[in-house]
């Protein structure tokens, strides 16, 4: 299995992203993915699928191979809500621990401090195995490594070749901080694409491939989401083969001004 190891903490370079996913179809898609080979399912307490989700890995009968990450919302980052919200994340997901703890967007009405510190706690206490933030900014990620006094081993964002995001690359390569990409092949958005496409003929692959290629080639850890059972296979499907050095060069090309897909009225000031 591919991984990227960050402060110690092994991260499957490639997960399913569940947002979206809801019941019975939710429920078999994370089991089908995890006997297809996947070992990194990402939820989160806004997607409302929690349940799902930890029914799937259970079924999967690979608990102990998977690596589950569930995200605390922004209105629960208050260090009393934050411990109560995760004890509740865990007993929706019916597992023993939650192996990856995100803070799921920044929140500037709860001090970072306070949120940090109880993140902490989540892991000293044995409710997650690691933590990390999520959708954070290169000076917020500066200022969360200057205050948690546990390791932070990875970062969330959008980041897929629309969208540049050079700068908060190098802050988690400076931090020593995994990056893990959503939203990697721009939510269906580079199906069609005429680069990608004459790329992944040359290699005899799709442009979702050649997309989700370019980013595990950066060392950056992707969660596409699906819907649909056989799209978790071509996702899968994309370590038999490498991009050359100029092609890499071409599709960080394809940035573009207004890039971006996920903006929210509560998103922080972007890099």
């Amino acid at each position: 299995m591919h991984v990227i190891e960050a402060k110690g903490f092994k991260i499957p370079i490639i997960g399913l992203g569940t947002w979206t996913l809801h019941g019975r179809d939710c429920a078999r898609l994370t089991e089908q993915a995890i006997r297809i080979g996947y070992r990194h399912i990402d939820t989160a307490q806004m997607y409302d699928n929690e349940c799902e989700v930890g029914e799937g890995v259970r079924a999967s009968g690979k608990r102990n191979e998977v690596m589950v990450t569930t995200k605390v919302q922004p209105t629960m980052l208050a260090p009393l809500d934050l411990e109560r919200s995760v004890k509740e994340s865990l007993a929706r997901l019916r597992l023993d621990v939650i192996d990856l703890l995100l803070i799921h967007w920044p929140n500037p009405r709860v001090p970072l401090s306070e949120t940090l510190g109880a993140m902490a706690k989540m892991r000293r206490e044995g409710y997650a195995r690691a933590i990390g933030v999520s959708n954070f900014t290169m000076a917020l990620l500066d200022e969360a490594n200057k205050l948690c006094s546990e390791p932070l081993v990875c970062n969330q964002v959008e980041c897929h070749p629309y969208l540049d995001q050079d700068k908060v690359i190098a802050a988690c390569r400076r931090h020593g901080t995994a990056m893990v990409a959503y939203s990697p092949v721009a939510r269906g958005g580079v199906k069609g694409d005429k680069l990608l496409e004459r790329i992944g003929e040359v290699h005899k692959k799709t442009a979702t491939q050649v997309c989700l290629r370019w980013l595990t080639q950066q060392r950056i850890a992707v969660i596409p989401r699906t819907s649909k059972i056989e799209r978790l296979q071509e996702n899968f499907t994309i370590f038999d083969f490498r991009l050359s050095d100029t092609e890499m060069k071409k599709i960080a090309g394809l940035a573009r001004r207004g890039g971006r897909l996920v903006d929210w009225s509560y998103s922080p000031d972007w890099d």
